[in-house]
């Protein structure tokens, strides 16, 4: 059976806070590390999230 094509990515906030949303990616089409601007409700503020694995 063969692999799938998406892996499961935790997005952690920049503020420090350990907030992080988990998303889907295709390392196929996307190589580089996502990197996005979202809601942080810890500090109420939209912030940097990047990329990291999940452990």
């Amino acid at each position: 059976m063969a692999k799938p094509a998406t892996i499961l990515v935790k997005m952690v906030s920049t503020a420090d806070t350990g907030f992080f949303y988990v998303t889907k990616k295709n390392p196929r089409n996307s190589t580089e590390k996502f990197q996005f601007r979202k809601y942080d409700p810890v500090v109420r503020k939209h912030v940097i999230f990047k990329e990291e694995k999940i452990k």
